[in-house]
């Protein structure tokens, strides 16, 4: 069981102990007090915990296929590191006790709103007692739900570590320019070590990942506390969710007098964008469209409640242990690109300071009608892509309805497009959509946004060209659409595209011949200039 084919057979005490936490199996579980594990690099010494210098091992001689740490220091860092590099599952001790310390606060914070409700004479201190312990189970499944929400936000981040390198590497730059990140105490790599990562085409481990998401958390919920945004009515929403339900039930006009009503609000909400999101969603979004993050938090509000992310990903996670759980990562990590598209598309398009609860009023007629069911408004080669996507997931065990809401999620995003086009054209909404995707597909929108995906994003610029471009594809899509409404005419959407091209004839052929050259490119790239010329000015 130990592995000890050919050792002596008489070991010392320490021997033993060295033997055990390099036994190959699969959990290797540390919940007490010591260090026991570091790098190859690292000396006793450094590890600074003498009392187990003799029994202490290497990440890289771990034979385990998972690390859990229930007590704190039992790997040092770079330990961790080295044993993720080695092919170990394994994440820090502060995610993996996360649930410790959330219990704690749930305590605490309960405890704050129930001690006032006992000085007010509406309940004494025997019925507080009895209501804490009756509520135990229920404290043990929230904080449970953050832990598990977490390990998703890393099992994400893991499959994306690679392709998303040189972002992680901008997040860190950064933190560390804004005085925010002490990369050397964090033991994160340096510039030279992410350039060797990259040439080696590999990504961060998850002990890095957890650190930056940590980091992510901390410095969001800093700057949207300085916004007037946790006292918006919307998020009251998020108190609720919160706190068990048996207190919300008794006591739910008292939560927004708790003390730190804020802090709560703006640390479920900080933790539904990062773990849904990713780590780098919001410092993505506001880098690239200049949008404050106060902006995309409202943005991303309006959308996790539009198309449904919550009962999406409810989906998912029934699958546990039915399906691989590399098929839950795809479909999780396919409602984060549509998530990145409909956020961007408020922060371009929204005023920052709009009202969360008004803006989804406005789309959720159009966007909840057709979720789910972009199968039945896309057409020809378009609809044709659904059915595989669909039948794929089948194949691997997805249960119908989800398969075919995963295959047309990314196409939900149109949507947004859709209603806004039905609101000022004064137009049947399902009409306006019928049109929308009989131009998309006609025109071949889906081809192009594929070779638009095909583009190299190794870099914060080439990654910003990409986006660039295919927002500007998508408001191409909508502007014919708008035009082709402005004709008169109550044909079928066949025939108001017809009346349409033969208006405008001459420029449609032009712009045909440039898509079918673009298509036709045996290679994908940018185009770069490479002299300086008035294209190139701001």
């Amino acid at each position: 069981m130990l592995g000890l084919e050919g050792r002596p057979a008489h070991l010392t005490p320490a021997e033993l102990l060295s033997a055990i936490l390099t036994a190959p199996v699969d959990l290797l579980w540390n919940g007490g007090i010591g260090t026991y594990v570091k790098a190859s690099t690292e000396s006793h010494a450094e590890v600074g915990d003498k009392a187990n210098d003799a029994i202490r091992v290497d990440g890289a001689d771990l034979r385990v296929r998972v690390v859990g740490e229930g007590g704190n220091l039992g790997f040092t860092q770079r330990g961790r590191v080295e044993a993720a590099r080695s092919g170990v599952h394994i994440n820090t001790d502060a995610i993996d006790n996360s649930a410790g310390v959330d219990c704690s606060d749930h305590e605490v914070n309960i405890k704050i709103l129930l001690n006032a409700v006992v000085e007010d004479g509406d309940l004494t201190g025997e019925g507080r007692d009895q209501l804490l312990e009756a509520m135990t189970d229920e404290v043990g499944r929230l904080v449970l739900r953050n832990n598990y929400e977490q390990n998703v936000l890393l099992g994400n981040a893991r499959r994306l570590a690679p392709s998303m390198l040189h972002v992680h590497h901008q997040f860190v730059r950064a933190l560390e320019a804004d005085g925010l990140l002490d990369r050397a105490l964090e033991l994160l790599p340096t510039d030279a070590e992410f350039d060797a990562l990259k040439d080696a085409h590999l990504g961060l481990t998850s002990p890095e990942l957890a650190v930056l998401a940590a980091y992510s958390k901390m410095t969001l919920a800093a700057r949207l506390l300085a916004t007037a945004l946790p006292d918006e009515p919307w998020s009251r929403r998020l108190l609720r969710d919160y706190f068990p339900q048996p207190l919300v039930e008794r006591y739910g006009d008292r939560l927004e007098s708790h003390p730190l009503c804020r802090e709560i609000v703006t640390t479920c909400l900080v933790n539904d964008m990062v773990n849904r999101g990713g780590i780098t969603f919001v410092t993505r979004a506001v880098e690239e469209t200049g949008a404050s993050v106060e902006h995309v938090a409202r943005a991303f509000a309006v959308c996790r409640e539009l198309f449904g992310l919550r009962e999406y990903v409810d989906a998912v996670e029934a699958l546990d242990n039915v399906v691989d759980v590399g098929v839950q990562t795809t479909m999780y990590l396919e409602f984060r690109r549509l998530l990145d598209r409909s956020v961007r598309w408020f922060l371009r398009n929204v005023r920052d300071d709009f009202d969360v609860a008004a803006e989804i009023g406005r789309f959720a007629p159009v966007v909840r009608r057709w979720r789910g069911r972009m199968g039945e408004l896309l057409v020809g080669s378009d609809h044709e892509r659904i059915s595989r996507g669909a039948e794929e997931m089948l194949a691997l065990g997805v249960p119908e309805e989800l398969a075919t809401r995963y295959a047309g999620l990314l196409d939900e995003f149109a949507l947004l497009d859709v209603a806004e086009t039905a609101t000022h054209a004064t137009e049947d909404a399902d009409e306006v959509a019928r049109l929308y995707f009989h131009l998309s597909e006609r025109y071949g929108a889906s081809a192009l946004l594929d070779r638009i995906a095909q583009l190299e994003r190794g870099d914060r610029w080439q990654a910003l060209a990409r986006g660039a471009m295919r927002d500007d594809l998508y408001a191409a899509l909508e502007a014919l659409t708008r035009s082709v409404l402005t004709l008169d005419g109550d044909g079928s959407v066949e025939e108001r595209t017809a009346a349409w091209e033969q208006e405008n004839a001459g420029q449609l052929a032009r712009t045909r011949r440039t898509i079918e050259e673009m298509k036709g490119l045996d290679r994908v790239e940018l185009a770069p200039c490479r002299s300086p010329c008035a294209r190139c000015a701001p």
